[in-house]
C-alpha cells in the first residue's frame, strides 16, 4: 500500500501543526485575511513547506463552502503580487487545489520550500472591525512555524532551514549516482569534459533532443541546463527586446499556463517544493515569438484570462433539485 501524499494526509487530520493551518473564513475582500494567509505561507515556506487548508474549523472539520469557492476563484499571481509585495521575492511555489471532506468543498493550498529565508522588508497592517490598528507583520521580521504558529524566527529556526538546505543537495547527488548505478545492462558511460573535443581521444558532444529513439545520455546538471529563474528569464528578455517591449512576471506566468511550458523539458524544469527553472531557449523561444508576432505578450494575456474564466465556469456550483 503506498504512502498517502500530503494533501491526503492533511484533510484526515485533526490539529495544526507546523506544516498544516486550518482557516475557516477568507474573504477576498478583507486586508486582514490577505495579510494572515500571507504571513503563514512565508513561515511555512521558511519552515521547508506545508498546507494551509482554507474553509476548516481548528478541529479539520468543513466550515462553510463560502471560504473555499472565495478561494479557489482567485488567481494564484495575486498571491504571489501579495508575498511580493511585502517580501520584495516573487515566490510561486504553491499549488491551488480543490478538495472534498463530508461533502464539502475544501480548498488547499500546497505551499514548497523557500530556497532562501522570504523577509518581510514592509510592515504589514490593517485596521480591524473596530477601527482599531492591527500588525499582521513588522518589517525586518522572518516568519517560521512554531506548532501551529506563525512567529518571528530565532537561531534554531535559521540553523534547521540550513540542515534542510544541505540535506536537498545530499540527496540530489544521491539521486544521480543512483541513476547511474541501476543503469541497464549493456550501457556505456562517457566522461564528457568542459570541452566537446580533445586531441587525445574522441568526445562525443550532446544536446537534448525530444527523439524518443534517440540514445539515452544522462541529463546534465539543472544549473547548467536551466539557470534561470523566473526573475532573471524577465530580466533577460526586456534586455534582448532593447526596449521595444517590457514584460514582468506576469507575463512569463501567461506564456507558462497558454502554452503549458512546464512539459517541455527543453524549456523548463519542474521539481517539487522549489519553483521551476527555464534554460536559455525558453528565452530564445519568447524573443523569437515576439518578433514574428509583435503582439504575441498581449495575445497570450487575453488566452490566458479565456482560460481562467473558463475555470472559473467549471467551479460555479450547480443548482440543487428542491
Amino acid at each position: 500500500m503506498s504512502a498517502n501524499t500530503p494533501s491526503e494526509n492533511a484533510l484526515n487530520a485533526d490539529q495544526e501543526t507546523t506544516c498544516l493551518d486550518f482557516k475557516r473564513t477568507f474573504i477576498p475582500t478583507s486586508p486582514e485575511d490577505w495579510l494572515e494567509l500571507s504571513k503563514d505561507v512565508v513561515a511555512m515556506a521558511n519552515s521547508g513547506g506545508g498546507v494551509i487548508i482554507i474553509g476548516a474549523e481548528n478541529n479539520g472539520a468543513a466550515s462553510f463552502a463560502g471560504a473555499a469557492s472565495n478561494f479557489l476563484a482567485i488567481d494564484p499571481a495575486d498571491l504571489t503580487n501579495k508575498i511580493y509585495k511585502y517580501t520584495e521575492c516573487h515566490f510561486s511555489d504553491f499549488q491551488i487545489r480543490r478538495a472534498q471532506k463530508a461533502e464539502c468543498e475544501l480548498a488547499l493550498l500546497v505551499i514548497g520550500g523557500a530556497q532562501t529565508p522570504l523577509v518581510f522588508t514592509k510592515e504589514g497592517g490593517y485596521t480591524d472591525p473596530e477601527g482599531h490598528p492591527k500588525r499582521a507583520f513588522a518589517a525586518g521580521t522572518v516568519y517560521f512555524r512554531h506548532g501551529a504558529k506563525s512567529e518571528p524566527g530565532n537561531s534554531n529556526d535559521l540553523r534547521a532551514f540550513v540542515e534542510r538546505a544541505v540535506e536537498n543537495i545530499r540527496k540530489t547527488w544521491l539521486d544521480g549516482i543512483a541513476k547511474v548505478v541501476e543503469a541497464p545492462p549493456g550501457a556505456k558511460f562517457q566522461v564528457v569534459t568542459g570541452h566537446p573535443t580533445t586531441d587525445n581521444a574522441p568526445v562525443s558532444a550532446i544536446r537534448l533532443v525530444e527523439d524518443p529513439s534517440a540514445p539515452a545520455i544522462p541529463h546534465i546538471h539543472v544549473d547548467r541546463s536551466h539557470p534561470h529563474r523566473q526573475k532573471e528569464v524577465v530580466v533577460l528578455v526586456n534586455r534582448r527586446l532593447h526596449g521595444q517591449k517590457t514584460i514582468t512576471s506576469f507575463n512569463i506566468i501567461c506564456i507558462r499556463r497558454v502554452y503549458e511550458i512546464h512539459k517541455n523539458l527543453m524549456l523548463c524544469y519542474t521539481q517539487n517544493y522549489t519553483s521551476p527553472r527555464y534554460s536559455d531557449a525558453f528565452i530564445d523561444w519568447i524573443v523569437e515569438a515576439f518578433e514574428r508576432d509583435p503582439n504575441f505578450f498581449e495575445k497570450c494575456h487575453k488566452e490566458y484570462d479565456q482560460l481562467k474564466a473558463a475555470a472559473a465556469a467549471e467551479k460555479q456550483p450547480k443548482a440543487f433539485a428542491a
